[in-house]
Order: structure tokens, then sequence, then C-alpha cells
């Protein structure tokens, strides 16, 4: 998919600017190391964001070569944007730099939340941004594969609720929701950082506020922990302070 945006554009993966890891999917990354190839931008799970970055720089009649500076007219455009969708200034005060080298600013849960919110009903949008934002939440609910890969938490869970509920992951346990027909927007952090409960919370408050019974939510919210030898050892549930009445009775 990356590439093909960049060949319409007249690039290919040399003009990412967003750094080389492997694939994060340990099949995909047994299959690479198999073949003797490197690893590429194009691997790099946010090569797709910045594809689009160098198909916004030539848009825009830029050139996209520094596209992940904060000077960049791309990134100047980013900032602007977020700004308006969170309601919160974006400027070096509460800037840092992303793993995948863009810039990235701290936004308070609740503004994030408020933007996911927006980004659900283009309430709070000018007409051209809710256009745009409806023809985002189509996409994402044609192509849930596209967010997040196999057998992650966004794909199982799009790709059974959607377009009723739009989810995504960030780094460092963080995840948002988007819940059309409430016209609600769900911002986790996790403290320690960690995927699991953040998929936990997330499941919970889907589940409770998005009126969903669903068996991917279920197994979200509680879930047997093996150990290494394949023996149950414990539980990880949500705490019914968040799931209410909508955790389920025992671990799917």
């Amino acid at each position: 998919m990356a590439t093909d945006m960049l060949a319409r554009a007249g690039y290919d993966y040399g003009a990412l600017e967003c750094g080389v890891h492997w694939p994060l999917d340990s099949t995909a990354a047994r299959a690479l190391a198999a073949s003797g190839q490197p690893a590429q931008a194009l691997h790099n799970c946010c090569s797709g964001k910045h594809a689009g970055f160098v198909c916004l720089s030539c848009a825009g009649g830029h050139d996209p070569a520094g596209y992940v500076g904060v000077e960049h007219p791309v990134m100047q455009t980013v900032a602007r944007t977020l700004a308006d969708v969170t309601g919160i200034a974006h400027t070096r005060d509460n800037q840092g730099t992303d793993g995948c080298a863009i810039p990235t600013w701290a936004v308070p849960l609740e503004a994030l939340a408020r933007a996911f919110a927006r980004f659900a009903t283009g309430q709070g949008l000018g007409a051209a941004r809710a256009a745009a934002a409806e023809r985002l939440r189509a996409a994402i609910a044609a192509n849930p594969f596209m967010i997040a890969g196999s057998g992650q938490f966004d794909t199982r869970v799009m790709e059974a609720l959607a377009p009723r509920v739009l989810t995504k992951m960030g780094a460092e346990g963080v995840m948002v929701v988007a819940l059309p027909a409430q016209g609600l927007g769900i911002a986790i952090k996790c403290r320690d950082g960690g995927v699991r409960a953040a998929e936990t919370a997330a499941a919970a408050l889907i589940a409770r506020f998005g009126k969903e019974d669903s068996p991917v939510l279920h197994h979200y919210m509680r879930r047997t922990v093996f150990n290494w030898n394949g023996q149950p050892v414990g539980e990880l549930r949500a705490a019914s302070e968040l799931a209410g009445d909508c955790l389920p009775e025992t671990a799917c």
C-alpha cells in the first residue's frame, strides 16, 4: 500500500524518513530474515502514514525532503490540524519527537477524547474537514486490517464491529476509540505503557458505552493468562468500574 502511494507521487521507499525496523508481525519478520533480505523503511509500522506525508508534500507543491522536520510545511499543516481538532495549542512547549521521527505533542486525555468524538461525528469541524473525517471512517471500516495487521486488537475489533466502533492503538499504552452512533470519543493511557491493559480497558468501555455485546470484546475483557508450559496461572480482566454490568462471568 505504501509502495503504491509513493509510486503515484513519483517516489519510492527511499523518500521515507520514518527509520527502519523489522516487521512487528513475528511470522513476517521470520520470513524476511529467512529470505536474507534486510529490513527497510517500508517495514516500519508507520510507513503508510509517512507515505501520506510525502504525498501531501507533493500535493502542496513542496519538496518532501526533510518532511519530518517541525518547520516543514507538511508538519506545520499537521500541527495546525491537530490544534484545531483537539482544541490544544501545538507549540514548542509541548512538543517532542516520535519514534518514527516526526514531531509529536503532549495532549490531555480529555482533549484527545474530544478530538475522536469530533472525528466520529464531524461535529465541531468545518464542512471540508467533516467530509474528510467521514471518508476516513468509511475507509477504516472497509479495511480494518490496514490499521493494525494480523491478529491485532484494532483489526479483530473492527472486523467485527466497524463502522459502529473505530479503534486505534498507539504507542506506550495509548488507545483511542470513536463511537459514531453515540457521538463519543474515548482516550486511554496506561501508565506502564502496556498494551494488554489498554486493550482490556478499551474493550470494556466499548461494551459499556457503545452498547456492544460481542465475543471479541468478551475475549479482551476477561482473558486467562497461561505460562510457557500452557498452564493457566491467572486472569486478566477489566475492573467493574470500567465494565459495569458488561463483564463476562468467565474468561473467554
